[in-house]
């Protein structure tokens, strides 16, 4: 059996989620090892219990498995194992990011750029007009805009993105052999072109209520930054700035009046100094450092610099070799707003240089 077989047949575990099935292919050397390892050292491994150990054994997983592979061939499906280079690699440093990814379309999830938007499914009128002028001018960033082709903010945001020729990923709650809501079926379709359609739900998964508080994790993990338009003082949209946030990813939040139902959300999130005020790009390029130019080209390094514990933390990290600025800020789990300052105070102290590509050295 291919590689693959256990690859998604690990995921289809009872009692065996994202965490401990990384845990487990790391203990027995890979996804096949697990199946073959005898309940003994199961038993080792840590957060394995008896219940686990006797789920690995006696499910008969790898002949669902072999199902959903002849399903990904049949539909030109794109697989993304956490192992594999093709993974999106911000992801790769959340705990509790999928085994695996299923994708259809033309994806970068490597992109330059990556940007979540979030928001209410109630998307009112300067929600939308705010949504749609706010990604029309991100052109010039060429990012990636995720979000989860719901109704309200999710829609709003992948179709100011294709308008806009900006590539557009949706992330589903449900397998790829449908579309929720169905109503956004062409849509999907559109976004195929440029960008494209990503879960971790075999097909046959249901859009059932828990998967989107899941996927959540994956709109988050994902990106840069995650940003939320409009949302309610309850709501999902809270819940990805959360996580977001718990990634140590930057979090962006467009203010409204005071009261207003659905400025609610975003209002806390900036009171709370969980998310940051949004008006327009400028602000989402100043904090993110991605309009830095004219940098001098010439700088004296200074004999003697005193460094901050974060400064000290990003040399130490660099004094492995050149890193891109993703990179840095996922190795040390700090925003990538402060990372920027961070490399570009350094860089003016002779300290690190930049190279092209966003990828730094010591100088």
């Amino acid at each position: 059996m291919s590689k693959l077989v256990y690859q998604i047949g690990i995921t289809q575990i009872d009692n065996v989620g994202d965490i401990n099935a990384k845990k487990l292919i790391a203990y027995c050397g890979g996804a096949e090892a697990v199946f073959k390892e005898k309940k003994s050292a199961l038993l080792k491994i840590p957060g394995v219990g008896s219940l686990v150990a006797e789920s690995i054994l006696n499910q008969k997983v790898t002949d669902r498995a072999k199902k959903e592979i002849e399903f990904i061939i049949k539909n030109d499906i794109q697989t993304y194992y956490f192992l594999d280079d093709n993974y999106p690699f911000r992801l790769k440093h959340c705990a509790d990011s999928p085994v695996i990814l299923y994708g259809k379309g033309k994806m970068n999830l490597n992109q330059e750029r990556i940007i979540s938007v979030v928001g209410t499914r109630k998307i009112t009128q300067y929600g939308k007009d705010f949504c749609q002028n706010f990604i029309e001018s991100l052109a010039p960033l060429h990012p990636l805009i995720v979000s989860g082709l719901a109704y309200g903010v999710d829609i709003n945001s992948h179709r100011a993105a294709y308008k806009n020729n900006i590539a557009t990923t949706a992330v589903l709650a449900h397998g790829l052999d449908r579309i929720y809501p169905s109503l956004h079926r062409k849509d999907a379709t559109q976004m195929l072109n440029n960008g494209g359609i990503l879960t971790d739900f075999i097909s046959g998964t249901n859009p059932d209520r828990q998967n989107f508080a899941k996927r959540n994790r994956i709109i988050a993990g994902i990106a840069d930054v995650t940003i939320v338009i409009e949302s309610a003082k309850k709501g999902g949209s809270l819940i990805t700035a959360d996580i977001a946030n718990s990634y140590a990813r930057d979090v962006f939040a467009v203010p409204g009046k005071v009261g207003d139902q659905f400025s609610e959300g975003c209002n806390k999130l900036i009171k709370a100094n969980k998310a940051h005020l949004l008006e327009s790009v400028k602000d989402l390029e100043y904090i993110m450092g991605w309009s830095i130019k004219d940098k001098p080209k010439t700088i004296q390094k200074q004999i003697f610099v005193d460094l901050n514990p974060i400064e000290e933390q990003l040399v130490g990290l660099l004094k492995t070799g050149k890193l891109n600025i993703d990179q840095i800020g996922l190795q040390a789990k700090i925003p990538a707003s402060k990372v920027s300052a961070t490399l570009l105070n350094l860089e003016f102290s002779g300290v690190v240089k930049s190279l092209p590509g966003k990828v730094y050295e010591l100088s």
